[in-house]
């Protein structure tokens, strides 16, 4: 397992699902974790499970100045910044466009673009600062193929992947490590919306169907060690049998 001892990592969606168990993984391997998510109580909590290596700061990450100052508190808690992951992301409305409520539809675009933007953009400073550092964008097979009723959240997950790449483009030779996750459908309260909505063919699968958060938590904490070292700028798909080998959900 890759160890991140005298590391600290902020985890955006920490509330829950992969958020949450990215947080258990990378605090069992040895880093400080800063948790963010609208869920104040739920944050809470979990930095209460973690103890003392852990702090929860409510955040919208929709708007710069709060990802700012979850940075400030970050550094003010463990003096440093090492590891970003940008978890956090909605998926309502599940509409079609004719029908889509422009300010709902809008939403997504600030928490899954623009989030991830002002995420990079108050962490890279810190981290360039420090010598270097790693981002994770959590993205989705949404990213590169539309589906019914998903126009939005297909069309945020395009703009952060493509956003992860011009990261990487600028950045990559001033020590950041930047990459993106493709996870494939996660047991999480996501998929349970999606179910309800009846809308295309993901909602048609069913839970056993999906992989346990478990399984992109640890792909995040494997990409945050070397041996990532040649995905750097990429998008991994954990839609890969290889990848599994390589982080060791299966055999």
């Amino acid at each position: 397992m890759t160890d991140l001892t005298g590391k600290v990592a902020m985890i955006t969606g920490a509330s829950r699902g992969i958020g949450a168990a990215a947080a258990h993984v990378f605090a069992e391997a040895g880093a400080k974790v800063v948790l963010l998510a609208r869920n104040g109580e739920a944050i809470a909590e979990l930095a209460g499970e973690i103890g003392e290596n852990a702090v929860a700061v409510p955040c919208d990450i929709s708007r710069y100045w709060e990802v700012q100052a979850a940075v400030n508190a970050a550094l003010e808690a463990f003096g440093q910044l090492d590891i970003l992951i940008g978890n956090a992301g909605i998926l309502q409305p599940i509409t079609h466009l004719v029908d889509a409520d422009p300010d709902e539809w809008g939403q997504v675009i600030d928490v899954n673009i623009k989030g991830v933007f002002n995420g990079f953009r108050a962490a890279m400073p810190v981290m360039m600062a420090g010598g270097g550092g790693t981002i994770i964008t959590v993205s989705s097979g949404a990213a590169h193929s539309p589906l019914e009723g998903w126009s939005a959240y297909c069309t945020s997950k395009a703009g952060a992947a493509m956003l992860t790449r011009a990261a990487h483009l600028e950045a990559a030779d001033k020590g950041m490590r930047i990459m993106g996750l493709s996870p494939g459908t996660v047991a999480t309260q996501m998929q349970r919306d999606i179910k309800a909505s009846g809308v295309n063919p993901v909602s048609e699968l069913n839970w056993e169907d999906h992989i346990p958060p478990e399984w992109p938590a640890r792909a995040l904490l494997w990409m945050c060690g070397p041996e990532a070292d040649g995905h750097l700028g990429e998008e991994i798909s954990l839609r890969d049998e290889g990848v599994r080998r390589r982080i060791g959900v299966i055999k």
